[in-house]
C-alpha cells in the first residue's frame, strides 16, 4: 500500500510528498510551510487547529518550538487538574484523552526528508540510519512528524545499544522499533526464579523480543517455541536469540497465541491493560477486550503435556485503575477449566511508580506484577 500524500503551498509554488509514520498516524489536512518567524504562541494555536506547520527553517529552531508547544500543554494540564476524588477508571479514561490530544498536538510540528532520508535543513542531525531501522528503505520525499522521529531516533539507541537483562547475566536485549522493550525487569525476574515443571519442551506465547525465551533457555530447558503474529517482533526475537546463541534451543516461529504441540511449560506475558491501542508500540499494552489474556487461557489445557504448568505474567494494574477485577481474572482462568497451583508477586520499579505527579499515582503505587502458575484442573 502506497503512503499517503501531504499538499502544501510554499512561497507561489504547490508542493506535495509522502507522509511518512510508523505508528499509522493520519497526515494532517492542511499544512503550512512555517520558518524560524513563527512565534510560539501563533503556531500553538494552529496546533490546537489540527493545522500541520511543514518546517523550512533552522532545525535546532524546530526542537525549541516543539519544547514551547509540549510547555504549554504542560501549563494546561496543570490549570486542569483532575479532582483527587475522582473514580479511578474516569480518571484513567480522561488521562488517556488528554495523552492522545497532547500527541496529537505535539505530532503537528512537521520535517521534511528528501529522497535519502536525509532533512534538508540547517543544523540538521543524520537520522538516515533510524529512518531505515524504523521504516524500511526510502522512496522519494516525505514528510514526518518531528515527534516521531525523535521517538524513531530514540528506538534506534535502544536498538543499538541494547538493554543490559540482569536474568541473562547481564547480556543484551535489542528491541526493534515498534517491539516493546523489556525495560520492567521484575517480570523477567520472576520467569528466572519460578520452579521449573518437569519436561524439557516450552512455548513462549506472544515473544516480542525474544527475552522470556532466552531466560527459559538459560535456565537450561533444551527446546524453546517462541510465537508472535508480528513480524517486526519474529524478526527481532530471531536476531536476538542468534545474538546471544542460543539458536540451538529457540526455535522461533509465526503463530497466533500457540504454536502447533503440546509442551510442559507455556509462559504468555500479554498486554496487562484491556483497551484498544493508539500505536504499534502500546499493543504491548492494551488488549482489546482482553483477547490475548482470554486465548492463552481459553487454549492452555489443550497444549499442556501432562503434569504441565501455564505461567501467565500480569500486572494487576488494571485492577486499581477499574478495569478489570481480580474475580474475572479468577473466573477466567475457572472457565478455561484450570487452577492455581502458585503465584510469584513482584513490585515494580520502573520511574512511573514512583512519580508523584503522575495523575494515576495511586493505582501505580498499588501495582503487583504477579507470576500465576497454573495448571489443568
Amino acid at each position: 500500500m502506497s503512503a499517503p500524500r501531504l499538499e502544501w503551498t510554499e512561497g507561489a509554488a504547490n508542493r506535495e510528498a509522502a507522509w511518512l509514520s510508523g505508528s499509522g498516524t493520519l497526515p494532517p489536512r492542511r499544512v503550512q510551510a512555517v520558518d524560524d518567524t513563527m512565534r510560539a504562541d501563533d503556531a500553538f494555536r494552529l496546533a490546537c487547529e489540527g493545522v500541520g506547520l511543514l518546517w523550512c527553517g533552522d532545525f535546532q529552531n524546530a526542537r525549541q518550538l516543539l519544547q514551547a508547544l509540549a510547555r504549554r500543554l504542560d501549563k494546561r494540564a496543570a490549570r486542569s487538574r483532575l479532582p483527587d476524588d475522582m473514580p479511578m477508571r474516569e480518571r484513567f479514561n480522561r488521562y488517556r484523552q488528554g495523552q492522545a490530544l497532547r500527541a496529537r498536538i505535539l505530532g503537528m510540528v512537521l520535517i521534511p526528508l528528501d529522497a535519502g532520508q536525509t532533512i534538508p535543513l540547517r543544523r540538521a542531525p543524520d537520522v538516515r540510519a533510524a529512518l531505515h531501522h524504523a521504516l524500511g528503505v526510502p522512496e522519494g520525499d516525505a514528510v514526518i512528524s518531528l515527534r516521531e522521529l525523535q521517538g524513531m531516533v530514540g528506538a534506534y539507541e535502544w536498538h543499538r545499544k541494547g538493554v543490559p537483562i540482569a536474568a541473562l547475566g547481564g547480556a543484551t536485549i535489542h528491541p526493534d522499533f515498534g517491539v516493546f522493550s523489556p525495560i520492567r525487569g521484575e517480570y523477567l525476574d520472576l520467569v528466572a526464579r519460578a520452579p521449573l515443571p518437569e519436561g524439557e519442551i516450552a512455548f513462549d506465547i506472544g515473544t516480542g523480543t525474544g527475552v522470556l525465551a532466552a531466560v527459559l533457555a538459560r535456565r537450561s530447558l533444551s527446546k524453546i517455541l517462541a510465537s508472535d503474529l508480528s513480524p517486526r517482533a519474529l524478526a527481532c526475537a530471531r536476531a536476538n536469540v542468534e545474538r546471544l546463541g542460543l539458536s540451538e534451543q529457540v526455535v522461533v516461529r509465526e503463530a497466533d497465541l500457540f504454536p502447533p504441540g503440546r509442551a510442559a511449560l507455556a509462559v504468555c506475558n500479554p498486554p496487562w491493560l484491556p483497551g484498544k491501542a493508539s500505536s504499534t508500540l502500546e499493543q504491548a499494552v492494551y488488549d482489546p477486550d482482553s483477547r490475548m489474556l482470554r486465548g492463552f487461557l481459553g487454549g492452555l489445557a489443550a497444549h499442556l503435556l501432562p503434569g504441565g504448568e501455564g505461567w501467565l505474567i500480569l500486572s494487576d494494574l488494571a485492577e486499581h485503575l477499574g478495569l478489570r477485577s481480580r474475580d474475572q481474572l479468577l473466573g477466567m482462568i475457572e472457565t478455561a477449566g484450570l487452577t492455581v497451583i502458585g503465584r510469584l508477586d513482584a513490585r515494580p520499579q520502573h520511574g512511573k511508580a514512583f512519580d508523584t505527579n503522575d495523575p494515576l499515582h495511586a493505582a501505580r503505587l498499588q501495582e503487583t506484577t504477579s507470576l500465576w502458575r497454573l495448571r489443568e484442573r
